[in-house]
């Protein structure tokens, strides 16, 4: 995180919770004008307390520090809603059902947008004898360009196949009923097919 947490947020957060100073300072253990001079910028909370401040105002400690409270629009649980991170740093995949705040190696990192594939990163479509798809994506493997993943989704399915540089770059799923294909390229990004 490159920010810390700000007074109008500590504010803003007490308030959606109904809470006065007194009271907020009564469940840290601090006083009330400690409270106050956070709020209005004369001071900031030490960073053992930002656990115990982001349980009494009723979010994770990274959405304290950005100051922006998750909520998760994602009800029904449909996976087809969700997003996928990759870390430009380590490689690490990640996957949010719903809105996130992520981060990985002390960088925060975006939802990957999808395209549509063009020429060099189309997928071909087979299903074998055993009722698999099949998938092939005809892309190099070296180790400076490489697709690093290929995902099959479906409403109540997330279902990741790693690939690895200088690997075959083919993936099997069993047929669930159509959702969507993704796959990602280290040098252009995340692409998606409609099944």
């Amino acid at each position: 995180m490159n920010c810390y947490i700000t007074g109008g947020t500590i504010r803003r957060l007490r308030e959606a919770r109904h809470l006065t100073q007194a009271q907020l300072a009564g469940l840290l253990n601090v006083s009330d004008k400690t409270v106050s001079k956070w709020e209005t910028g004369r001071g900031l909370p030490d960073i053992s307390l930002l656990e115990p401040l982001a349980k009494a105002l009723g979010i994770s400690v990274p959405e304290l520090l950005s100051g922006e409270q998750i909520i998760n629009a994602n009800r029904s649980a449909n996976l087809l809603r969700s997003s996928l991170y990759v870390c430009p740093i380590c490689g690490n995949i990640l996957h949010a059902s719903g809105a996130a705040a992520i981060s990985c190696c002390g960088v925060t990192l975006p939802p990957l947008e999808a395209e549509e594939p063009d020429e060099m990163h189309r997928v071909q479509v087979d299903t074998n004898s055993d009722g698999e798809y099949y998938f092939v994506i005809p892309h190099e493997m070296s180790k400076d360009h490489y697709i690093s993943f290929i995902a099959y989704q479906t409403p109540d399915r997330f279902e990741l196949r790693k690939l690895y540089p200088e690997g075959p770059c083919e993936a099997r799923f069993f047929p669930r009923g159509g959702g969507m294909l993704y796959w990602y390229c280290n040098r252009h990004g995340l692409f998606r097919q409609k099944l």
